[in-house]
């Protein structure tokens, strides 16, 4: 809620970035996918992203660590395309440089608590203005 009012203080034009949700092994669409884009399982971005140039993000999944780009890097949305995310590595020994995020498919890692599986396809990243720690 917090990162939804943020991004719409943040001046300049905006992108909108809708998933592409698909059930896994459900010939008979039992789970339309208008019911999996309501679904927001941790660890996967929201259906619907909403970017603007200078707003922070954090990344979802280790995607490349060797560049620094792993599960919790902070990001800069530097700029954006239809199909990739122009960003900036905010902390650590990486910081300052430019990278390009693709759209990638992601599935939930809580498999186990849903009664079925399913894809989303999405950039890896999720506004990160404010978060919720849960340490268990």
């Amino acid at each position: 809620m917090i990162n939804v009012k943020m991004i719409d203080r943040f001046q300049g034009e905006h992108m909108v970035y809708h998933s592409f949700d698909s059930a896994m092994d459900d010939p008979h669409n039992y789970y339309p996918p208008e019911f999996l884009n309501t679904l927001t399982p941790n660890g996967l971005p929201p259906h619907v992203l909403k970017l603007k140039i200078g707003c922070p993000v954090i990344l979802l999944r280790n995607i490349d660590p060797a560049n620094g780009l792993c599960n919790g890097t902070r990001l800069i949305v530097r700029g954006f395309q239809r199909n990739s995310i122009d960003a900036e590595i905010v902390l650590g020994q990486h910081a300052g440089k430019r990278i390009f995020l693709p759209r990638i498919p992601l599935c939930p890692s809580d498999e186990e608590m849903s009664p079925f599986q399913f894809k989303r396809k999405q950039f890896p990243v999720r506004l990160s203005f404010a978060m919720t720690v849960n340490k268990a």
